[in-house]
């Protein structure tokens, strides 16, 4: 692996033709931009091994990426009686090739190797010695209709209920059947999805266990260039779910809208989401309102974009009044408050301003987060939606957080950053015994190819 990331540097040092510098990186590859012509592969070393065009309308190319993370926390659980403080380094290489077939077939295969030292206990986003993250085949019907079969990390919307868990060290894959319309304005996705459960070996992934599935309608309509809505329907099956009220077998509907553009230069990006099914004997009645505002201004000659977003989740009311009011954030993202990720999106009240600003290269934003529980009945779930923190007492306020993010793009390929974090136990917390300020850092350093 070192020596393939060796050569790969070597190549990227060759790289200088005005085609490469259109190169972009996507979050999932099989989007990324790859502007090369038949011919620029008579050019420098780098689009040679990249971009293998044959036949009139083919091609095979090839890419991944390296993440190399340092994370420490102090006080991970706001207690100085127990052994929190650690650091751990994190690996991730990924690696993957792009087969297209004329304007018809598509093949995508992309192998993951997620490993860390120093760390003890481990949970199943950490580590992965060897997998495959994505394996797909896709056949464009027309030009508007396409349908995928195999593996693929898959986000939708915003990322609130569904995304492909970008910032733990092993990210989310479904085997799944989907089908696709996309046009200019109009994009329809519909899917039946499994999830693979991560085990920490080399190939050994729980796969079409269908125990816990998903099946999805996706609508999305561009109405002017500034109004874009989204309408969806997801259906969840997961057996053993464990909630406030117990273990059970969950099955529920997910109604969703959202409302995103832009209006006289203020950036929105707003959500409400309805759930119902049942656990168990319980109904389910559960929902979720995101409001996510940006406005760019100017400061002293310095651009700055200064954010709002506020959510309420919903949290179980009572034990004792057979509905369950607990909202299933399904497949979210795994760092939604921040890479320190102490709480996950049930059962919360927050309130989110943030302000980020850039000095050629490197950018640095800043943001305060204030949590409350929903329901005081009702626990406080970490970023997988598990009980982190049992509802021992009835005060709501949970803590204040301060993160700060700083990052260096230092080209296309290689980008650094550092991102610190301060959490103040609230009196939920401190209440419970964990009184203690938790301190949490992680320098990550990636390089795509």
């Amino acid at each position: 692996m070192k020596r393939l990331i060796a050569i790969t540097f070597t190549l990227i040092a060759f790289t200088s033709s005005g085609q490469e510098k259109q190169l972009k990186f996507k979050l999932l590859r099989q989007d990324d931009t790859l502007p090369f012509r038949r011919d620029s592969v008579l050019g420098s070393p780098y689009p040679k091994v990249k971009f293998i065009p044959f036949g009139d309308r083919s091609s095979l190319s090839f890419g991944g990426s390296y993440r190399f993370q340092a994370e420490s926390f102090i006080n991970e659980q706001f207690s100085r009686e127990m052994d929190q403080n650690d650091v751990w380094f994190l690996n991730r290489f990924m690696l993957h090739a792009h087969l297209k077939l004329g304007n018809e077939f598509e093949w995508f295969a992309e192998l993951n190797s997620s490993t860390l030292w120093s760390k003890e206990n481990l949970s199943p986003v950490d580590k992965d010695e060897l997998s495959i993250n994505q394996l797909f085949l896709r056949y464009h019907l027309t030009d508007a209709w396409n349908i995928l079969v195999g593996r693929q990390n898959l986000r939708l919307g915003s990322g609130r209920l569904m995304d492909i868990r970008e910032g733990p060290n092993v990210r989310l894959s479904f085997d799944m059947v989907q089908i696709q319309f996309s046009n200019n304005n109009t994009s329809v996705t519909s899917f039946f999805a499994v999830p693979v459960r991560q085990n920490p070996g080399v190939f050994d992934n729980d796969e079409l266990n269908t125990a816990e599935y998903l099946a999805a309608i996706y609508f999305t309509q561009k109405w002017t260039k500034k109004f874009n809505t989204d309408l969806y329907v997801l259906y969840k099956n997961e057996d053993n779910k464990s909630w406030g009220p117990g273990t059970a077998d969950d099955m529920r509907v997910s109604l969703g809208f959202r409302h995103f553009g832009e209006w006289k230069g203020l950036q929105y990006n707003n959500e409400f989401v309805y759930q119902f099914g049942s656990f168990s004997t319980e109904r389910i009645s559960a929902w979720t309102a995101s409001f996510n505002l940006k406005k760019s201004v100017s400061w002293l000659n310095q651009p700055i974009t200064l954010g709002l977003k506020t959510e309420a989740i919903s949290g179980d009311q009572a034990a004792e009044d057979r509905k369950l009011n607990t909202f299933d954030a399904l497949y979210p993202r795994g760092a939604y408050f921040g890479r320190v990720a102490r709480f996950g999106p049930s059962n919360l009240i927050d309130v989110h301003p943030s302000l980020e600003t850039q000095f050629g290269p490197l950018t640095v934003s800043l943001d305060y987060v204030a949590f409350w529980r929903f329901s005081s009945n009702d626990a406080i779930y970490n970023p997988a939606l598990v009980i982190e923190y049992p509802a021992d007492n009835t005060t709501r306020f949970v803590g204040h957080q301060i993160g700060t993010i700083t990052g260096l793009e230092m080209n296309k390929h290689f980008t650094l950053e550092l991102e610190t974090n301060v959490i103040f136990p609230g009196g939920f917390l401190s209440e419970s015994g964990l009184n203690n300020t938790l301190f949490h850092g992680v320098v990550t350093a990636e390089f795509k190819f």
